[in-house]
């Protein structure tokens, strides 16, 4: 059973999204908190990942990203990730205020940029028995001198550099496209899967999505550290899913910042590109975060 929610955060902001129960509930059930990845919208296949968890005997809140689709917040398209982490804690105190919820046995899931978060948010909020991140991002700073060429480096530099002096006068935030059929074209996620994932997905599933963000958030991005968390996880349980041919969160970042958790931790090879986790390879990637939680969140 899916029903529709919105919540409060701390500073106010209205975040909306879905409530999944599993059938034939009876009392509190072990609950799932989910959010997408970089500029993606709930609809974008976090339904799929909801609906298994729920068929497994757990509730899930999936929510839009403040900014993105559904969700209030401002400016509209910016992507602040400490801003999304504060967000995730925000949705488990929304969910401890619900009947249905065992607030001691929450879970956390994310993919992508989400993937990183739920390693920070693992680390520090202890209200978390279990974190499950796909194809998470562990460096900014690294994954961005992967995604933008040196040559090009220079340039970006001096784009931020502007916006942010455009900004101290008063004018709008840059934008830039999220993806570009060009992969040498300036734009936030510079792969060719990223171009057709995102463009194929927002006609067939998510027609809220916006190919646009604030250059601030590919600022952002470069800034960001969520592996440099991982290694205070734990004792959470921690399953991490690496696709061995992702271009976008590379994939050597992500097996090296494994190596950097401590027990109990797992990890899930997928053998897909990044954007084959939603789909080729979703079958293998929901059945590997179902077990983990099952283990560790309804078994235990």
């Amino acid at each position: 059973m899916r029903k529709d929610i919105e919540f409060k955060t701390e500073d106010g902001v209205t975040l909306r999204g879905w409530h999944y129960l599993p059938d034939n509930q009876e009392g509190k059930s072990p609950t799932i908190i989910m959010a997408h990845g970089f500029s993606a919208v709930k609809e974008m296949y976090l339904d799929r990942f909801a609906e298994a968890f729920a068929m497994a005997g757990m509730a899930v809140i999936v929510f839009d990203n403040r900014n993105f689709g559904a969700s209030d917040g401002e400016p509209r398209q910016e992507i602040d990730p400490w801003q999304q982490v504060r967000d995730y804690r925000n949705a488990i105190t929304y969910a401890e205020t619900l009947d249905e919820t065992d607030s001691s046995r929450i879970g956390i899931w994310g993919s992508s940029y989400s993937g990183g978060h739920v390693l920070v948010v693992g680390a520090i909020d202890r209200r978390v028995k279990c974190v499950v991140s796909q194809v998470p991002l562990a460096s900014g700073n690294r994954n961005a001198k992967r995604l933008i060429r040196a040559d090009f480096m220079a340039a970006t530099r001096n784009m931020f550099d502007d916006d942010r002096r455009n900004r101290a006068q008063g004018k709008p935030p840059a934008m830039i496209p999220v993806v570009d059929e060009d992969p040498t074209a300036p734009s936030a996620l510079p792969t060719a899967d990223s171009w057709t994932w995102f463009s194929e997905t927002h006609c067939s599933r998510a027609p809220s999505w916006k190919n646009k963000v604030t250059l601030r958030s590919v600022e952002m991005f470069t800034e960001y550290e969520p592996g440099s968390y991982t290694r205070f996880i734990s004792p959470t349980p921690l399953l991490i899913l690496v696709a061995k041919n992702d271009v976008l969160t590379v994939a050597d970042l992500a097996f090296e910042n494994y190596e950097q958790a401590l027990e109990p931790k797992r990890i899930v090879s997928l053998n897909g590109g990044h954007f084959d986790a939603y789909v080729k390879e979703f079958d293998i990637a929901s059945k590997a975060a179902t077990d983990w939680f099952i283990e560790y969140l309804v078994t235990k």
